[in-house]
């Protein structure tokens, strides 16, 4: 077997762990009327500006916690956190912040008994093994499955949000930056 199909064996196992309901109690909150904002750290941020891309591709007010131009949360404003530890202190400080200012918290994590997966008005697991050992285990380094697994995880969420919302592939595309 090649690394490569080993990898698409493990992000096919964990994929097929994660609970769609779980998706789509997130695409609930998730609401043209609201500001989204994403939080992660490292990979997990990168995976989490990601999907802020991609929300406003599709036409999504979105900002990233941390960048110099992004606003203050408020209530009736929607955070998604990213931690697959669950546990990262800098996530959980400004998660739980915002979850006492009258945020909806959407959490994404491989332990949903975690800190940040008892603070999500809605916890999407995706069990990718992690670098403290957690969900399922990986020939891959440190937290690589599970960060895989998110931006899966969280491109379907666009996907469902996009099919909702009627928003066409070419109306994404228009608001796709030419430069990139």
């Amino acid at each position: 077997m090649t690394l490569i199909s080993q990898i698409m064996q493990e992000v096919n196992e964990v994929m097929n762990m994660v609970d769609e309901d779980q998706i789509d109690s997130a695409e609930k909150l998730i609401q043209k009327d609201k500001r989204i904002f994403v939080l992660g750290a490292g990979r997990s941020g990168l995976m989490a500006k990601g999907f802020a891309m991609r929300l406003m591709h599709i036409g999504y007010t979105v900002y990233v916690i941390g960048e110099t131009i992004t606003p203050s949360v408020q209530s009736g404003d929607v955070l998604v956190s990213v931690s697959g530890s669950g546990k990262t202190s800098s996530i959980l400080e400004l998660t739980q912040k915002a979850k006492e200012d009258g945020v909806a918290i959407v959490a994404l994590t491989s332990n949903a008994d975690s800190p940040l997966g008892q603070l999500g008005d809605s916890t999407i697991v995706v069990p990718g093994a992690t670098k403290g050992g957690d969900g399922v285990k990986s020939i891959q380094l440190l937290s690589t499955l599970f960060d895989q697994s998110v931006h899966i995880t969280l491109d379907t969420l666009c996907l469902k949000l996009s099919r909702r919302d009627h928003t066409s592939n070419s109306s994404a595309k228009s608001a796709h930056s030419n430069m990139e």
